[in-house]
């Protein structure tokens, strides 16, 4: 007894079902040889293309019988719209599929002779016997009973709702690459091939201005069908050659108005664009020699051309006045999808350069860094306010940055681009981490108010931020955060765990809120890994925020020290955010490495009038032990003492002088209990003080002060 399900009487499926059966009966057009009626009616539509009374009546539902092997077992093709589809007693119905959408269809077919379920209008395409395909609407019912199988009605896209549902798909997304390929397969409903080339300025995000027909630059940006093309034909990425762009751009723009136009026939083509390899370039086939020009315009003072639509197909079917009215329809109604577009690539490439000129470049001598920015989406709405950054200190330590600004665009991409360069500046100045981010916090608060941001799609209010500093010679970290997620460290042994840092709100807190910044400090021995992040890579909406801190610290502790830094951050970022997720994904991974002790050297002397000599002689010492040689031999001992001498004469307490060999040259430091800012000042001949600034001034590269608990610290660099 055969158990496939029926639908019941009462469905509206049934009677739809007996109804598209009794129009398509069995025998009739689907036996190969159709009979001479139709055949004539067939040429009688063809005969008289432009008249409207024909138009209107244009009969657009076909239907085809399947048995439960999905072979045909009868149907009506006959109206003209159908023409090239063959669907013969006993074939297969997958040999009207394009090759593609084979295993789809067959799967959606067997399921509703399994179910008994109807799985109504889907968009299909149908594969003609010239090679060319036809846009329908595909049902898929049960047979009415008594009948056993399928039946599948085809009904072309009636020009109406064709264009209705083309501008409600083609301005779904904000891609512009997306933007053309929905137009273009919109338009394939009108041929059998569609193509649409963008001004170059268009496709990469700037703004159109005018300029001269034959200077004008197209690129393809869609094509359809997808198929195998012949060589030298333009495909999407290519450019059109000049030849091609030139005549393109006389065809829309005569008479300095953009309209459309149609090519009839092959030899009309190939007389228009002369040369036979502009010919190879544009012509998709023998077959298809019609072809419809459509500028897209932009409505304005003057109207603005962004590109071209081409829809080609065979000359045996020429274009009817409806149907190149129908086509100028659609493309003016999407014009302006196609500009909406270029703006957002045009904001989505700033706020991407922006974000990727704020990652850290490389390490240095003292670590070794790598960083991975994932964005959300591809298009300038998902591009947020992650950033991350590492760069050298003056003074021989490294800073490494991370910082998250509430919200996504290029608003929040100028707020983190701006407290980034913020925090550099006042790092760079010698500040500490908890006076860097009370800075930042006051930043924030200026920069707006929580209405104005949100307003706009982000708010700097409520940003977070956490600010490491990486002592290569104490291999210590010192690092504030504010409400920013805890720093991974991996130690040299494989254990992982989180900095502990006590919790903090964000930036731009209410008064009330605001606690002062605490300074942590841990000790980093050289080997040790740290990651910085933002929420995007921990975030899951199926874990609680602490399972995914531990997948991250798993994950990071697996890292050999013998991989390669980049390698090991891309394959941490796509084990925890294989998928699309919701939030910018920002990872920094930094190897510590400092300095070898023998590289360094430390003295604390009393501040007395013999701390001087006493540095000098111990500076003077240490350089042969390095087998210094040239200037540095004397600069350096003559720079340690002038220093000293300031702090024993402006200052109080233990001095402590300290010495490091660095892979460019030496690194002087004296650091003292004052708290007064040493300032180069222009000195008479005969006074008494301020020449130990200048000697220091024109024996160093560089030279700078940084604060510290107990005091300040001046240090200088000097080349070898």
């Amino acid at each position: 007894m055969d158990s496939t399900p029926t639908p019941s009487s009462s469905s509206p499926f049934d009677l739809v079902s007996s109804a598209l059966g009794r129009y398509g009966p069995r025998g009739g057009a689907a036996a190969g040889a159709r009979p001479a009626d139709a055949e004539g009616d067939r040429e009688a539509h063809r005969r008289a293309p432009d008249d409207p009374a024909a138009d209107r009546q244009d009969q657009i539902l076909g239907v085809v019988g399947l048995d439960g092997d999905l072979h045909v077992t009868h149907s009506n093709l006959d109206a003209p719209v159908f023409t090239g589809l063959e669907a013969p007693t006993g074939s297969a119905f997958a040999d009207l599929l394009p090759p593609g959408d084979v295993p789809t269809v067959t799967r959606r077919l067997r399921m509703v002779l399994e179910t008994g379920e109807a799985h109504v209008a889907r968009i299909q395409r149908l594969h003609r016997d010239d090679g060319s395909e036809l846009v329908v609407s595909m049902s898929i019912l049960p047979a009415a009973a008594p009948q056993e199988g399928l039946t599948v009605s085809l009904i072309a896209m009636a020009r109406r709702l064709h264009l209705y549902a083309a501008e409600t798909a083609i301005g779904t997304s904000l891609d512009i690459g997306e933007t053309a390929q929905s137009l273009a397969e919109s338009l394939l409903a009108w041929g059998d091939v569609a193509a649409v080339d963008l001004d170059f300025a268009v496709w990469t995000g700037e703004g159109v201005t005018e300029q001269a027909p034959g200077r004008i630059r197209l690129r393809r940006a869609a094509l359809v069908p997808d198929r195998a093309w012949p060589e030298g034909y333009v495909t999407p990425g290519d450019d059109l050659p000049s030849d091609a762009s030139r005549l393109l751009a006389q065809a829309v723009r005569r008479d300095d108005a953009p309209q459309a136009i149609v090519v009839p026939d092959r030899e009309t083509v190939e007389r228009l664009l002369g040369s036979p390899r502009v010919i190879r370039a544009l012509v998709p086939s023998d077959r298809s020699t019609s072809v419809a020009c459509i500028p897209l315009v932009l409505d304005g003072p003057p109207p603005v051309v962004l590109g071209v639509a081409e829809v080609w197909r065979r000359a045996d079917r020429p274009f009817r006045d409806s149907e190149l009215f129908d086509l100028q329809e659609l493309v003016a109604r999407t014009a302006h999808h196609v500009d909406l577009a270029r703006q957002h690539q045009r904001e989505h490439t700033q706020v991407l350069t922006l974000q990727r000129r704020l990652l850290p470049r490389s390490g240095g001598d003292t670590l070794e860094i790598a960083s991975v920015y994932q964005p959300a989406t591809p298009d300038s709405a998902g591009v947020g306010g992650d950033w991350v950054n590492s760069f050298p200190l003056p003074d021989g330590r490294t800073a490494l940055v991370v910082g998250d600004v509430v919200g996504h665009g290029l608003g929040a991409a100028a707020a983190m681009g701006q407290l980034s360069m913020e925090a550099r500046a006042l790092l760079s100045a010698g500040l500490a981490p908890d006076e860097v981010l009370e800075h930042l916090d006051e930043t924030v608060t200026l920069l707006d108010d929580a209405e104005s941001g949100l307003a706009a799609g982000y708010s700097a209010l409520g940003s977070t931020c956490c600010v490491a500093l990486y002592d290569p010679v104490s291999h210590h970290l010192t690092l504030s955060s504010a409400g920013h997620l805890p720093p991974v460290l991996v130690l040299p042994d494989g254990h992982a765990g989180l900095l502990a840092v006590r919790p903090h709100p964000g930036l731009g807190a209410e008064f009330a809120l605001r606690e002062p910044f605490d300074v942590h400090t841990f000790d980093a021995p050289p080997g040790s890994l740290l990651a910085l992040y933002t929420d995007g890579l921990v975030e899951d909406r199926n874990l609680s925020i602490d399972v995914g801190i531990s997948r991250l610290a798993d994950a990071v502790s697996s890292v050999h020290p013998w991989d390669a830094l980049h390698q090991a951050a891309r394959h941490v970022v796509s084990e925890l955010a294989p998928g699309r997720q919701r939030d910018d994904v920002t990872l920094l991974l930094a190897r510590l490495i400092g300095y070898r002790k023998e590289d360094t050297a430390t003295w604390r002397l009393p501040a007395r009038d013999d701390a001087p000599a006493r540095a000098r002689a111990h500076a003077s010492a240490l350089l042969r032990r390095w087998h210094t040689t040239g200037r540095a031999l004397d600069d350096v001992p003559l720079l340690v003492s002038e220093l000293v001498t300031n702090a024993v004469r402006f200052a109080a307490g233990p001095i402590t002088v300290r010495l490091i060999r660095t892979g460019h040259g030496l690194l002087c430091e004296v650091g003292d209990t004052g708290n007064g800012r040493p300032r180069l000042s222009r000195g008479g001949l005969l006074d008494d003080g301020g020449r130990g600034l200048h000697v220091l001034h024109r024996l160093t590269t560089r030279w700078g002060v940084r604060w510290t608990d107990t005091g300040k610290v001046v240090w200088a660099d000097v080349a070898r």
